[in-house]
């Protein structure tokens, strides 16, 4: 019978799956088997992840994350790498959307205004509803604030690393080379891709000078996939705005320029948590383990640990 890792937060969430043993780890200490073949790997540190050669029946990991450029390297030979697909789709494209709205009605001067007791009207000269916006990346993130944002009334332009036919929230989705013809024409720029060598810095100081003036780039991607030197000069001079959930480096140190750069609004890399999540991730492991029992191999595989 297999033994599968989940880590304290789900734990009580997940549902008996008959023909497999579910143990609890947070793979932040010593694991509690040594015969675990697939474990959950909760958010946040997990110190364990340096020493997975130490399980020598370990088969697979799932993330609880999106993201999973920090773990490739990290994984044993012929070892199987999940990440968290869906799970965040929603809550990650709830804070894109908060924060393109916190940025283009300009909450952080009525929040500075409000700390200090002032009341602080000024003119509105900005607005979601009518803004040209252009999704780089558009998997399940994408797709769930594409949804969003012609809520709002804005034109949305989708791009992905190929080109295809569109569905029910964009005609087309346009293939990454077509960015330089795209940046121009759009007023909002959300970057929602994976890190990896192709994807890292593609969002550079060639890119941000083809942005209409005035523009805003949303990253609730990784930090790396924007170049923060090029990123810090076009706000700075007052001709971009930014809105980040993520920034590079990560977490951003004190004193660093980017918390100072005029027209730049940072969140704290939380946009895929929230209440919702344990139950989503709960449901998600669940359907893994099923996967796995089946079919002896999990399910979205991302990467697999190769031989050095």
């Amino acid at each position: 019978m297999p033994v599968i890792s989940v880590p304290t937060v789900i734990a009580d969430l997940v549902q008996p799956v008959e023909g497999a043993e579910i143990v609890t780890w947070d793979v932040a200490d010593e694991p509690s088997r040594s015969d675990v073949e697939v474990i959950v790997v909760p958010q946040g540190p997990t110190p364990f992840l340096t020493r997975l050669d130490e399980l020598p029946q370990l088969r697979g990991v799932i993330l609880s994350a999106a993201g999973y450029d920090d773990v490739v390297q990290l994984l044993p030979p012929g070892v199987a790498l999940s990440n968290a697909v869906g799970v965040h789709d929603t809550a990650t494209a709830e804070m894109a959307l908060a924060l393109m709205l916190a940025a283009q009605r300009e909450l952080p001067t009525y929040v500075r205004a409000q700390d200090e007791g002032r009341w602080r009207p000024q003119q509105d000269r900005r607005s979601l509803a009518d803004q040209r916006v252009l999704l780089i990346g558009y998997g399940g993130i994408g797709r769930a604030l594409a949804a969003r944002l012609l809520a709002c009334e804005t034109t949305v332009t989708a791009v992905a690393s190929q080109v295809r036919d569109g569905d029910e929230y964009v005609e087309r989705v346009h293939p990454v080379s077509d960015l330089p013809a795209l940046f121009p024409d759009h007023d909002i720029v959300v970057v929602a891709v994976p890190l990896n060598d192709t994807t890292r810095g593609m969002i550079g100081a060639d890119q941000l000078a083809l942005l209409p003036d005035d523009a805003l780039v949303v990253n609730v991607g990784r930090g790396p996939l924007v170049d923060t030197d090029a990123l810090i000069a076009e706000c700075g001079s007052g001709r971009l705005r930014a809105a980040l959930d993520v920034t590079d480096p990560e977490p951003l140190p004190d004193g660093h320029p980017l918390w100072h750069t005029p027209g730049v609004l940072i969140s704290p890399h939380v946009g895929g948590g929230g209440r919702a999540y344990p139950p989503r991730q709960a449901r998600y492991v669940t359907a893994q383990i099923e996967h796995y029992l089946r079919t002896g191999e999990l399910a979205h595989v991302v990467a697999t640990g190769q031989e050095e």
